[in-house]
C-alpha cells in the first residue's frame, strides 16, 4: 500500500496514524512494515532520545577534560535547554509538528548554542584566573564576546530566514527545520547572554570551594585596565587619620 500525507499534517502523525489503526483493524497473526523513507524515518524516531542524551554526554566529557573540573562544564550544558525551548516555540506558533526536520535542527542547535556558552565560559574562567572576582569575570567574559555571538548567531538566523518562508516542493519540511533553528538560535542567544554568566559565578564558586584557585600575583595591570573601562569615575584616595 502506498499513502500521502495529507495538508495540515506531518510525517510523523501519519506514521503515528496508521500504527494506531494496524492496532486496531489488523487481526491476530497479521503485522505491517514500511518501506522506503518511512522506514528509516520510523526507524530513527526510536533513538532520537538516545542521539540528544549522547551529545550532551560528549560535551560534559570534552568540556570537563578542558576545564579539567566535573563542575564548570554544567554552566555550558544547562544552558544549552534554553535555546531549545525556543525551537518548540517557533515550532508550535508557525503551526509545525516535531518530525525528523525539527530534530535535526535540534542536534545542530545544541553544538551551536554549546559552542556560545563555551565562549563565554572561557573568557570568564581566564579572567578569573588572573585574580579577578568571579561576579566581575562573568560580566567582562560576556561583554567581551558580545559581538563575535551576536554576529555569527544573527548571521545563521537571517541565513535561514528563506528556509523559514519556503514554498514549493517540499516547503514543509524546509519551514520545519528554518523555523526551528532560527527559534532556537535567536532565544537560546538572547537567553544565554544573561543565564552563562549566571551559571558561571554559581558552579565556578563551587569549585572553589572544592578546589580554592592559586593566585601567584596580587595585581595585574591587564585586569586593571579592562575593569577601569566599566568604571564610572576615578578611584579617589582617601587619608585614615587617627
Amino acid at each position: 500500500m502506498t499513502g500521502t500525507v495529507a495538508n495540515g499534517y506531518s510525517t510523523g502523525e501519519a506514521i503515528q496514524a496508521i500504527r494506531d489503526l494496524a492496532a486496531q483493524t489488523l487481526p491476530a497473526g497479521y503485522t505491517y512494515e514500511f518501506s522506503g523513507l518511512t522506514r528509516e524515518e520510523a526507524k530513527a524516531s526510536n533513538t532520537t532520545g538516545i542521539i540528544f542524551l549522547l551529545c550532551f554526554i560528549f560535551i560534559y566529557l570534552i568540556l570537563s577534560a578542558q576545564y579539567e573540573s566535573y563542575i564548570l562544564p554544567l554552566s555550558v550544558v544547562l544552558s544549552v535547554p534554553f535555546g531549545l525551548a525556543g525551537c518548540f516555540l517557533f515550532t508550535n506558533i508557525f503551526g509545525h509538528a516535531n518530525d525528523i526536520y525539527m530534530q535535526i535542527s535540534l542536534i545542530m542547535l545544541i553544538g551551536l548554542l554549546a559552542k556560545n556558552a563555551i565562549l563565554i565560559v572561557q573568557f570568564a574562567l581566564e579572567r578569573r584566573q588572573t585574580g579577578m572576582a568571579i561576579s566581575w569575570s562573568a560580566v567582562l567574559g560576556a561583554a567581551a564576546r558580545l559581538r563575535p555571538i551576536l554576529m555569527t548567531s544573527l548571521a545563521m538566523v537571517i541565513g535561514l530566514l528563506p528556509m523559514m518562508f519556503a514554498s514549493g516542493v517540499g516547503k514543509n519540511g524546509n519551514q520545519t527545520l528554518g523555523a526551528a533553528a532560527v527559534g532556537g538560535m535567536l532565544i537560546g542567544t538572547v537567553l544565554q547572554l544573561f543565564v552563562v554568566p549566571t551559571l558561571f559565578v554559581i558552579f565556578q564558586s563551587l569549585q572553589e570551594k572544592i578546589s580554592p584557585l592559586k593566585f601567584e600575583d596580587e595585581e595585574n595591570e591587564a585586569v586593571a585596565a579592562e575593569l577601569a573601562q566599566y568604571a564610572h569615575a576615578k578611584p579617589v584616595d582617601y587619608e585614615l587619620e587617627k
